[in-house]
């Protein structure tokens, strides 16, 4: 048995479930244990790290589509991007770890497009333009 698997068997007997979860360059590994509902994203209380409410409520949505707030406690250690990708990030792990605690919840995480990695990135800088499409100003003269 690899080390990988006996990390994750151990998490589970323990009530613990991992995913990684990402969005634009945002990475966001989340762990999942019963609980009161709690979530700290760096070691820091969600209303403390995502000012925006906005923010708040992307990191909740696996939580509303499957009536489960309030259950379980959610830490995290994000990384990259801005706060926008590291909430979507986080909502991508959630989903992941509660498809993981039990396959019954994948239908409706599924169907609202959680577990979809979204994969769209900011497209690169080309030569000779000022960002990835943008022109210099075009003088007849």
């Amino acid at each position: 048995m690899s080390i990988a698997a006996n990390i994750k068997a151990a998490n589970e007997k323990a009530g613990r479930y991992y995913a990684t979860g990402k969005r634009k360059n945002a990475v966001a590994r989340v762990w999942l244990a019963k609980g009161k509902g709690e979530v700290t994203i760096n070691g820091r209380k969600m209303d403390d790290y995502f000012g925006r409410p906005v923010l708040q409520m992307i990191t909740n949505q696996p939580f509303f589509a499957l009536d489960m707030q309030g259950k379980y406690d959610v830490i995290a250690r994000c990384h990259g991007g801005g706060l926008s990708g590291q909430a979507g990030a986080l909502r991508h792990g959630i989903s992941k770890a509660l498809e993981q605690m039990d396959s019954a919840n994948r239908p409706g995480l599924k169907k609202l497009g959680f577990l979809t990695r979204d994969s769209r990135v900011v497209e690169s800088k080309k030569y000779g333009k000022h960002k990835a499409r943008r022109s210099t100003q075009f003088s007849k003269r």
